[in-house]
C-alpha cells in the first residue's frame, strides 16, 4: 500500500492514503473530524470544527500577498459506504485498503472514498506546504454531503472570508463546471398489519444482484439497470404464475447510488417452487439480453429458506407492486438547451418492507426548480395510490451558472497555458454543495474542478493516477495568480 504514498505528486497522494485509513462512512465522522483537526494543529494552521460538524482552515496570505482575494477551498469527508456482497468489511472500524490498477487506484471490495478524499487530500497539501504562493486561503471541509448536505446546510452565517470558492468535487479533469442540480428527497411510508403465512406453504429468498449501480446523478443517464425496477417484474409474474405472495422486500442501501441488489422474501405452495425457479431462469434470460452490453454480471438466483410465520398481505402486496411498477426512476427531462445533460431524474433508490412496515426512498435532482416539484408531485401521486404517506427532506436548489465567472477566466487561462489546450466548461446533474454555500454566501465567485474518478459510489469506483499532478500544477498555480481585492 505504501506504493500509492509514491505517486505524483506525493503531497496528494500520502494525504488520500492516509484518509483512506480513517473510517469515515456519512454519519460516522468522529474519527475523521478528528484527524483533520490534529493534521490541522500539527501543520500549524488554524482548525476548528463549527456547529455544523464541518472543519475548518485558515491559513494566513504569503507576506506581500494579503491584498489578494481570499479563497476557500471546499471538499466533502465522507464517503458512500458500498462493498460487494462478500467483502467482511466495516465501514465504522475498518481502514479502506487501496491498490494500485495499473493507470488506476482501486479499492479492494470497496468504494474509494476518492469523493471527496482527493479533494480533502488536496486541500491537506495546500495548508501544509510551506513553500506555496497564495493569498488568505480558508478550507471548508463539510460533513455528510452524501446524505442530505447535512454540513453545508447548517453552515453558520459570518464563518467563511473568502471571495472565491473552489470546490474540489468535479469528477472529470479538465472540466470546469458552474452549475449542477439540485435535489429533494422523498420517502414514501406505509405502515400495515401482517397476516399469518399458510404454514403448509414454502419459501424462497429470490437475490438479485451483480449490478454496476453508479452515481444516481452523473451515470443516471447510462441505462444501468436499477434492482428494485428489476425485481418488480420478476415478483409481479412469480404472484401471477406461481401463487407467491410477498413476504419481505429489501434493495439498495444509499439514496444517491443506483441500487445494485435487491432481494425478497416469497411464500408459495411447495408444488410451485420449481416454477418459480424456471421463472427465474427465464426472467434472468431476458434481463441479461436486455442490458447488454451495459450490464455484464447480472445474477438472479433463488434459494429456499425456512417459511416465515408472517407475510404482507394480499391486498397490500399488490398495491405495493404497482406503486413499485409505476414509480418513475431515471431520466426525467433533459436540459432543453443542452441536450447531452440531464435536467431532471429519480433513482428509486431504497425499498424495505417487513414486519409491517413499508419505506421507499428516492432522490430527485433536477437544475429547475419547477420540475424538481413537477416530479415530486408525480411521484406523490404514485404513492398515494397506494395509501402511503409521502414526505420530502433535504431540499437543496440548483446552481444557476455564470459563464462570466471571473475565477472561472483564471482558471481557463492558467489550463491553456500550462497544458496547451482548452478547457471545458460543464455544467452537471450532480448535486454539489456550491449551490447551498452561494444561497448563504451569495457574493461568491465559484467553479468546481478535480481529477478524473469513474464509478463514485460503487465499489468499482477508480482515481486516474494522471491526472492528479495535472490538477495539483492548476490549484498552485492559480492560487499564486489570483487576483487583488
Amino acid at each position: 500500500m505504501n506504493e500509492i504514498t509514491k505517486l505524483d505528486p506525493q503531497c496528494i497522494w500520502k494525504n488520500f492514503y492516509a484518509l483512506t485509513q480513517v473510517p469515515r462512512p456519512s454519519g460516522h465522522l468522529e474519527k475523521i473530524q478528528q484527524f483533520l483537526l490534529d493534521f490541522g494543529k500539527q501543520v500549524g494552521v488554524e482548525a476548528f470544527k463549527d456547529p455544523a460538524e464541518n472543519i475548518v482552515f485558515r491559513k494566513p496570505a504569503t507576506p506581500g500577498m494579503e491584498n489578494r482575494k481570499g479563497v476557500i477551498l471546499q471538499a466533502h469527508m465522507d464517503m458512500v459506504p458500498q462493498k460487494t456482497p462478500d467483502s467482511p468489511h466495516n465501514f465504522e472500524t475498518d481502514a479502506i485498503q487501496p491498490w494500485i490498477d495499473g493507470e488506476w487506484v482501486k479499492a479492494t471490495n470497496t468504494t474509494l472514498g476518492a469523493d471527496n478524499g482527493l479533494g480533502v487530500a488536496a486541500i491537506m497539501a495546500v495548508m501544509e506546504d510551506k513553500s506555496l504562493v497564495h493569498g488568505p486561503v480558508e478550507a471548508l471541509i463539510t460533513a455528510d454531503e452524501e446524505t442530505h448536505m447535512v454540513g453545508v446546510n447548517n453552515l453558520p452565517s459570518g464563518e467563511l472570508h473568502g471571495d472565491i470558492l473552489l470546490n474540489l468535487d468535479t469528477e472529470l479533469w479538465g472540466e470546469f463546471v458552474i452549475g449542477s442540480a439540485g435535489g429533494v428527497d422523498v420517502t414514501a411510508t406505509l405502515d400495515y398489519q401482517e397476516v399469518d403465512t399458510d404454514p403448509t406453504d414454502a419459501a424462497v429468498k429470490v437475490t438479485l444482484q451483480g449490478l454496476r449501480g453508479g452515481h444516481s446523478g452523473l451515470e443516471i443517464q447510462e441505462g444501468r439497470g436499477n434492482a428494485n425496477k428489476m425485481m418488480v417484474r420478476f415478483v409481479r409474474e412469480a404472484i401471477e404464475e406461481t401463487e407467491a405472495r410477498l413476504a419481505s422486500w429489501h434493495g439498495g442501501n444509499m439514496r444517491n447510488a443506483i441500487p445494485f441488489k435487491a432481494e425478497v422474501v416469497l411464500t408459495l405452495p411447495k408444488e410451485n417452487v420449481e416454477a418459480l425457479k424456471e421463472l427465474a431462469a427465464d426472467w434472468l434470460a431476458d434481463f441479461q439480453e436486455e442490458y447488454a452490453p451495459i450490464e455484464k454480471n447480472i445474477q438472479l438466483t433463488v434459494e429456499e429458506v425456512a417459511t416465515p410465520a408472517k407475510q404482507v398481505p394480499v391486498e397490500l402486496q399488490d398495491n405495493l407492486i404497482n406503486v413499485i411498477y409505476a414509480c418513475h426512476n431515471g431520466v426525467f427531462r433533459m436540459i432543453p438547451h443542452y441536450l447531452d445533460v440531464v435536467e431532471t431524474s429519480s433513482n428509486l433508490a431504497i425499498i424495505d418492507i417487513a414486519e409491517g412496515k413499508t419505506a421507499m426512498k428516492i432522490l430527485v435532482r433536477s437544475s429547475r426548480e419547477d420540475m424538481k416539484e413537477n416530479l415530486v408531485k408525480t411521484l406523490e401521486s404514485c404513492f398515494n395510490m397506494a395509501g402511503m404517506k409521502v414526505e420530502t427532506t433535504g431540499d437543496y436548489a440548483g446552481w444557476d451558472p455564470n459563464p462570466d465567472s471571473e475565477i472561472l477566466g483564471l482558471l481557463l487561462k492558467e489550463y491553456k497555458e500550462l497544458f496547451g489546450k482548452d478547457g471545458v466548461v460543464q455544467v452537471v446533474h450532480a448535486g454539489l454543495e456550491c449551490s447551498v454555500i452561494l444561497g448563504k454566501y451569495p457574493h461568491l465567485d465559484v467553479v468546481s474542478l478535480g481529477p478524473t474518478l469513474e464509478s463514485p459510489h460503487t465499489t468499482t469506483e477508480r482515481a486516474l493516477i494522471s491526472t492528479v499532478e495535472p490538477f495539483w500544477q492548476l490549484l498552485k498555480k492559480t492560487l499564486a495568480d489570483i487576483p487583488e481585492k
